[in-house]
């Protein structure tokens, strides 16, 4: 059977609007011709004819414990998503589910790849004024790391910038507390050493420019920020909180008062495209670098658009055989 052909297995008891989202996003790519495996409680998938189905009698919780909860429900709808992947049966993954458990599910079951240390959570971050995106990593996969890691999340995190947005040479960034080479915790002063050796660069075909601020997580001129996951992950919360609230702010504003919601309305076409630009459906979620597979983490509140935009990048990197791109950058 050709590979790509293959659909793309979905979690559809993980998140908060679980199952009816998650089942309305997959109709969706069902729609614009991408093959769907939807993964779930038998009451949850009764009555879907038009999109395959895979039963699983147990549901991960948003609460649980990663690993505690894979290693006790082998039949939950998340351990089997995984395990189509591993079996040949579905070419990728996507759930709004615990992360945690996601995580350990595609790790358990998909694999690592051979020489990948730790993988790690891959985020896109909204740069105003162009098109790509830049990319955090790790965004929450592992709290505590070494420097070495670091290097290696740079490598994956050059190879995702090309095969996802097609950059030619990705611009690195060491997140930190100063541009300074000195500056930070002794884990970014480690990993700034290493990151200026020229050969892992040239394996992933990547630039290391030095240590970025917190200011610089949507600067155009960066492609790939690196840092451990304790703080991209606090750093990703805080662009997500800070967007939320502008937005809200704004539209509070915008019905203040009679003359305001005029003004809204010829604002609107304006800040439209810059709305797009920021909200998290958009975007359809982060992807886990380093696994045998794809597995894409959508966000637990999740909605049909934010679904069917993470089965479009699942496919669309499984498809352009990004898994194998990156272990052959890693072997090197």
């Amino acid at each position: 059977m050709d590979p790509n052909a293959l659909p793309v297995a979905v979690d559809a008891m993980g998140g908060d609007n679980a199952p009816s989202e998650i089942i309305k996003g997959a109709e969706l790519a069902l729609e614009a011709g991408i093959p769907v495996l939807l993964v779930g409680q038998p009451d949850a998938l009764t009555g879907i004819s038009d999109i395959p189905t895979k039963f699983a009698s147990e549901v991960i919780g948003m609460g649980e414990d990663p690993a505690s909860a894979v290693r006790k429900k082998k039949d939950s709808s998340l351990v089997r998503s995984a395990e189509a992947v591993r079996d040949g049966h579905a070419i990728a993954m996507v759930s709004a589910g615990n992360t945690g458990a996601t995580m350990a599910s595609a790790l358990l079951k998909i694999g690592r790849i051979r020489g990948v240390s730790r993988p790690a959570i891959a985020a896109p971050i909204p740069v105003l004024g162009r098109t790509k995106p830049n990319i955090l990593l790790d965004s929450g996969a592992n709290a505590e790391c070494n420097p070495e890691w670091l290097v290696q999340f740079a490598e994956m995190g050059a190879v995702y910038a090309r095969d996802r947005f097609s950059t030619s040479k990705p611009k690195i960034g060491l997140l930190s507390i100063g541009e300074e080479p000195g500056k930070g915790s002794s884990l970014a002063k480690e990993a700034f050493k290493l990151l200026r050796d020229q050969d892992w660069q040239k394996r992933c075909s990547g630039e290391f420019v030095g240590n970025v601020e917190g200011r610089d997580l949507m600067n155009p001129d960066i492609d790939v920020i690196v840092t451990d996951g304790f703080t991209g992950n606090v750093a990703l919360k805080t662009l997500e909180g800070t967007a939320k609230s502008i937005v809200s702010s704004l539209l509070d504003a915008f019905s203040s008062t009679p003359e305001a919601a005029e003004g809204a309305k010829l604002l609107a076409p304006a800040l439209l495209p810059l709305y797009e630009r920021l909200d998290p459906e958009s975007v359809g979620g982060a992807i886990l670098l380093g696994i045998k597979g794809v597995a894409i983490v959508s966000h637990g509140s999740s909605g049909p658009k934010a679904i069917f935009n993470a089965i479009s990048i699942a496919h669309e990197l499984s498809t352009d055989k990004h898994v194998q791109h990156l272990e052959e950058v890693i072997r090197r």
